[in-house]
């Protein structure tokens, strides 16, 4: 029975170390990961446990700037192995990612305590127990190599309570979690399969694009197979597509009762606050949404960006700003008729607040440029949007004002202020020239971006040099 098993935690709490120690594969595999000592992709392994089950792990980062990227990575899991060190406890992280796992409806799993060697693991498995009632706690250490088999048997327990996803009827449904390009081979797309099954020679369409493709080979976990059945680990080579056709957040699926793109969806949401305007974490994607309660109790959210969704999924919703986990909940109906334009009233939690402006093809060009710019993006002049696009664009949680007269694309930022406070953590204090040499940049960026994180109250400037202004 196929199982997908998740980690969770707050940064420097060992998941990889740990996964790396369970499976013997560094899930690390950027060059940038492993300079700064931080998770910053999913990364990927396959978990022998004793009973000969096989688990497909999807290691995710555990720094706060990357929650998206947990998120995306946490869709399609069965399982969880929360992490928590024995010396910290639970943290920040987590708290918000134990409530992404129940937005998710992920119950079943299991607490790590790490660096048992190195402090009492009792106040963290206390302190976890409260967090995560039911879910049996075991005492590690990935530098030692103490627990891990305990730790192999409490995993194969709590699999064996996983409904498996191949029960599930559907036809194939892959949400793109990486996609890439194979020298000799063309595309490659991998996810975990949500339903049905991937097979060599497969017919798919790629949403919400609606590009055709044909599967040339499948894999699971680096070994070629005939065919993969869902709740598994996949990659796809796709025929007929190019590598700029597709990216993650998009749905690989198959047959004749393969979900559509959808642009509205009702749902049924456990949420602790209600915002009107939110963001829609479904799958690998996440869509600006509008988000108003009907009589019935059930949410319509109308979303900037269309979602492929089917009844049953689960969603995870988050503010937009500050951006913190709200909770999630279970689609109802992915394509509402005209039911679902029944009076609606807005969030009783929050006032309404004025429409999102929309996104014009200008705005949505310079979107594109400024992520393929990544840390040297160009002048605002130089985009080809007018204000009230960059505003919009800003609006949208999209892009970000760094000086009067240029912005950056917000993921890119995420990672600059990741690689940032990294860097300080390390070595205290910063000077420009260090940040400009480190990122390769020139130093009209460096300062730009140093004065933001000023602004942010990130950073505290001290004659020449920066220094954190609070522990992340």
């Amino acid at each position: 029975m196929p199982v997908t098993l998740g980690t969770a935690g707050h940064i420097d709490h060992g998941k990889t170390a740990l996964i790396r120690a369970l499976t013997g594969v560094d899930t690390d595999r950027l060059p940038e990961e492993k300079r700064r000592g931080i998770s910053i992709a999913l990364g990927y392994a396959a978990l022998e446990l004793p009973s000969g089950r096989r688990l497909s792990v999807v290691d995710v980062p555990g720094h706060e700037r990357f929650v998206r990227t947990m998120v995306a990575g946490a869709t399609g899991i069965d399982l969880y192995l929360m992490v928590v060190a024995a010396d910290d406890g639970v943290m920040p992280q987590t708290r918000e990612h134990a409530a992404v796992l129940d937005a998710l409806g992920v119950s079943a799993g299991v607490v790590a305590v790490t660096k048992a060697d190195a402090a009492d693991p009792a106040r963290a498995a206390g302190e976890a127990a409260a967090l995560l009632p039911g879910a049996e706690i075991v005492p590690v250490s990935a530098r030692a190599g103490s627990g891990l088999d305990d730790l192999r048997a409490a995993l194969d327990r709590a699999a064996g309570r996983v409904r498996a996803r191949s029960d599930a009827e559907g036809s194939l449904r892959l949400h793109v979690d990486r996609a890439f390009t194979v020298h000799g081979a063309g595309t490659v797309v991998t996810g975990t399969l949500w339903s049905g099954t991937a097979a060599r020679g497969d017919e798919v369409t790629v949403l919400p694009s609606g590009r055709r493709a044909r599967v040339r080979s499948v894999q699971v976990h680096d070994a070629a197979v005939e065919r993969a059945e869902a709740g598994q680990r996949v990659a796809l080579n796709l025929a007929g597509l190019g590598r700029d056709e597709v990216a993650r957040g998009d749905v690989v699926v198959a047959g004749p009762d393969a979900p559509s793109p959808t642009y509205r969806v009702l749902a049924r949401l456990a949420l602790r606050e209600a915002p009107a305007a939110v963001t829609v974490h479904h799958g690998t994607r996440e869509a600006p949404a509008r988000m108003a309660v009907r009589p019935d109790g059930t949410v319509q959210l109308r979303l900037r960006e269309p979602i492929v969704a089917a009844a049953g999924d689960r969603v995870v919703v988050r503010s937009i700003a500050p951006p913190d986990t709200l909770g999630g909940g279970v689609i109802v109906d992915p394509h509402p008729g005209a039911g679902a334009e029944a009076p609606a009233a807005a969030p009783a939690a929050a006032p309404e607040r004025p429409a999102l402006p929309p996104l014009t093809a200008a705005a949505e060009a310079a979107e594109a440029a400024l992520r393929a710019a990544g840390v040297t993006p160009p002048p605002d002049a130089d985009l080809g949007a007018s204000r009230d696009d960059l505003a919009a664009l800003r609006a949208h949680g999209r892009a970000v004002r760094v000086g009067p007269a240029m912005h950056f694309h917000a993921g890119v930022l995420d990672d600059v202020r990741a690689r940032l406070v990294a860097l300080l953590e390390a070595e205290g204090t910063l000077t420009l020239a260090r940040f400009r040499d480190e990122m390769g940049f020139s130093r009209k960026y460096a300062q730009a971006l140093l004065e933001h994180f000023d602004g942010e109250k990130l950073t505290l400037r001290r004659g020449e040099e920066r220094v954190l202004r609070r522990r992340r």
